[in-house]
């Protein structure tokens, strides 16, 4: 595995077409992005808590805040609701396997998807044949984000970061890109964070770990949008989907 090359493919930011997809059938090189949030669904905690397996409930019990308690057991009822809609199941009846790094999947379901959630929204995708990452953040989020950068990314990224007019907004666009990357292969590692260079159109890194040269594929096209002016997000796919469309993530719809 020496030597190993990635490329990343990188698009400009762009506006999310919000909403823009159905709740149908999608062909195998399709994408659905299902978005909320919080505030959104806090009525459905009760209803969504009852989705949920004994290992979920037990994981919810552990947050210390009642905040991030009710972020997990919204999110992961309504990841519950939609793969249950795609797989014509029953959404409490779902029963999860996960990666050697943790990445959850439904055997032999021929789906492929991926939960993020930030502090006040949640997003969830979705598609059949087609692996993926995805994640998501909100501008209400305070974070240092020079500091961050000079940590975790390029010097060329984080001369971007600085010389730009919203440099916290780069910062969360660069930052969405390369979490996206690392969800895709199914690692979700953070230590070639620094080598994926995510803010030019076409990028070929080394990566160092091991694990991330040996899961991750050949390249990722990654796609950023912004939805509104609180939230950003990044999906990333081995390649190019024919057709993404953003869906609203309502309890019950």
């Amino acid at each position: 595995m020496e030597g190993r090359s990635l490329t990343l493919y990188c698009g400009e930011t762009e506006v999310a077409n919000w909403p823009s997809g159905t709740t149908g059938h999608m062909g195998p090189d399709h994408v659905q992005l299902w978005f909320t949030e919080l505030h959104e669904q806090v009525a459905q905690l009760d209803r969504l808590r009852e989705l949920l397996d004994q290992e979920e409930l037990a994981r919810a019990e552990r947050f210390r805040f009642e905040h991030d308690r009710q972020r997990f057991i919204i999110g992961h009822g309504l990841l519950r609701q939609v793969l249950a809609q795609r797989l014509n199941a029953r959404p409490h009846e779902l029963r999860f396997a996960r990666g050697p790094h943790g990445k959850p999947y439904i055997p032999e379901a021929g789906l492929h998807f991926n939960f993020s959630d930030t502090k006040d929204a949640i997003l969830i995708a979705v598609a059949e044949g087609l692996e993926l990452g995805v994640d998501v953040e909100t501008m209400a989020r305070t974070v240092d984000h020079m500091a961050v950068g000079e940590h975790y990314f390029t010097p060329e990224e984080v001369a971007d970061i600085r010389d730009t007019p919203d440099p916290k907004r780069r910062f969360l666009e660069l930052w969405t890109r390369k979490e996206a990357v690392l969800k895709a292969s199914g690692v979700g590692i953070m230590d070639d964070l620094k080598v994926l260079r995510v803010n030019t159109p076409e990028q070929t890194v080394e990566p160092a770990h091991e694990q991330f040269r040996r899961m991750a594929a050949d390249k990722y096209h990654v796609r950023t949008w912004s939805l509104g002016t609180d939230h950003i997000m990044s999906l990333a796919t081995p390649t190019s989907p024919a057709q993404v469309a953003f869906v609203p993530l309502l309890f019950g719809a």
